[in-house]
């Protein structure tokens, strides 16, 4: 009668109170199975829609900036570099209070207000190119409002970290961010031919394009998702994750993957038009890098579940840096192939290291909670619930200082082509930071002297 009624308890289904669901045990199998799976899937199936507009709104600039010309708007290069910089860096900032609004407003409040607000820079961007004589201030007010949909990386990580048991999270955080990273392949490849329809150049349609999306996925979000109460802050969890040994070297790492991938999708057009003139005509598929490196972030996760999140981690670095190796081979050599075929190994690696480093982050902070549980006699399950959300702050640092990687990758090819006329100082930065990225993880996850059971959760296993 007792092993009955614990059966009965375990498959319990989600206790809601609305759309807020009180009860939620992924770990528990029968829990997981009867009603827990559907519930995850669904919302991370929305969330996906929700980033991935994010990632479009946020990248719109960069597009819509080379067609400035056709309309009017003669802008030097240094306001046209301010109109792409602005994004990236308002992007990164509004990572961090992002992540705090999941467990404030709850992911389904959340996801739907941080979507309907793409609407306020397309709409801004639909009357700057349609208007005459637009100031160029108005133009910087635009491309800082684009900032809002980097923004939402972060709180939709951290809503899905929420949902989904500790063996499913990597696949599950993958395809997330997958599915927001592929929106600046997705921009760079339709919004140009989208402003080219009719007559002429309308740049107003880059912007009018994603609006009627913007607000059915805004309508969905709010009828279908869920919000978790689990979700909700312990007092001091931001700041007890924030001080953690782990989230600088957590953040390191993001740069070396995040700030590469999302510094590389801007860059990498120009970079063909400047190093190889000759190719220009192949800018058309600059795109496919972002394409292919958003499609393998999820393998990261997938590998990481299976083998290691450090393991694989370590390794994805050391293939970046032979691939720079690769790239600057390209150059010198004066070969377009040398340096294209490498470049997209860039994207791959990157891509997959995204995933891999993001799924590292939970079982370090799990491991934390086990120590100091062993230590204080705190209830384990409270431990680990108490884990879970100093990931999910980590989870937004680690995604804001990421962001900020992308905007210094920019820069330090920008100073690279001004200082020499060459890649070669940049890309030898950019190899030194890989190889510094890989030492590091071996450092703190991987090396013997690291104690056996901080090393088995650091690497996922």
């Amino acid at each position: 009668m007792s092993v009955s009624t614990a059966e009965k308890e375990e498959s319990t289904p989600a206790r809601k109170r609305g759309n807020w669901i009180n009860d939620w045990r992924p770990e528990n199998p029968a829990f997981w199975r009867s009603k827990g799976r559907k519930i995850a899937w669904k919302n991370l199936g929305i969330s996906v829609v929700a980033e991935h507009l994010g990632f479009n709104v946020w990248t719109l600039m960069s597009i819509v900036v080379v067609g400035l010309d056709e309309v009017g708007y003669s802008f030097g290069v240094g306001q046209q570099l301010w109109l792409l910089i602005l994004p990236n860096l308002i992007g990164a900032l509004l990572r961090v209070p992002y992540t705090f609004a999941v467990p404030r407003f709850g992911g389904r409040g959340w996801t739907t207000t941080s979507v309907c607000l793409l609407l306020i820079p397309c709409a801004m961007l639909a009357a700057a190119v349609t208007a005459e004589n637009t100031p160029y201030w108005f133009f910087l007010l635009t491309a800082a409002a684009m900032g809002v949909g980097g923004g939402n990386f972060s709180s939709s990580m951290t809503n899905i970290s929420f949902f989904f048991p500790e063996h499913r999270k990597g696949l599950a955080l993958g395809l997330n961010a997958a599915g927001g990273n592929i929106g600046v392949a997705v921009s760079q490849l339709l919004v140009p031919f989208v402003m080219h329809l009719g007559a002429g150049v309308n740049l107003s349609y880059a912007a009018l394009m994603w609006m009627p999306v913007i607000i059915l996925t805004g309508a969905c979000s709010w009828r279908y998702m869920n919000s978790l109460t689990a979700a909700k802050p312990d007092n001091g969890s931001y700041r007890e994750a924030v001080r953690s040994r782990h989230t600088p070297v957590m953040a390191l790492l993001y740069v070396g993957t995040f700030g590469s991938f999302i510094g590389f999708s801007f860059a990498f057009p120009s970079l063909i038009e400047i190093a190889f003139s000759d190719f220009s005509s192949f800018m058309g598929i600059a795109f496919i890098g972002a394409l292919i490196g958003s499609v393998a972030r999820p393998l990261g996760g997938w590998f990481s579940d299976r083998i290691g999140g450090a393991r694989i981690t370590m390794w994805n670095f050391l293939g970046l840096a032979a691939g720079t190796v690769g790239v600057l081979a390209g150059t010198h050599l004066d070969s377009f192939a040398v340096f294209f075929g490498p470049f997209v190994l860039l994207f791959v690696l990157t891509g997959i290291g995204n995933g891999s480093t993001y799924r590292m982050i939970p079982p370090v902070f799990v491991r934390e909670a086990e120590q100091r549980a062993a230590r204080t006699g705190e209830d384990l399950e409270t431990a680990h619930r108490a884990a879970k959300r100093r990931s999910g702050a980590v989870i937004g640092v680690v995604g804001a200082v990421g962001a900020f990687g992308g905007v210094l990758i920019n820069l330090v090819f920008k100073f690279s082509l001004q200082a020499t006329g060459t890649l070669t100082p940049a890309l030898l930065s950019v190899f030194a930071l890989f190889l510094v990225c890989a030492a590091m993880t071996w450092w703190h996850y991987i090396r013997t002297d690291v104690p056996r059971t901080e090393r088995a959760r650091a690497a996922g296993v």
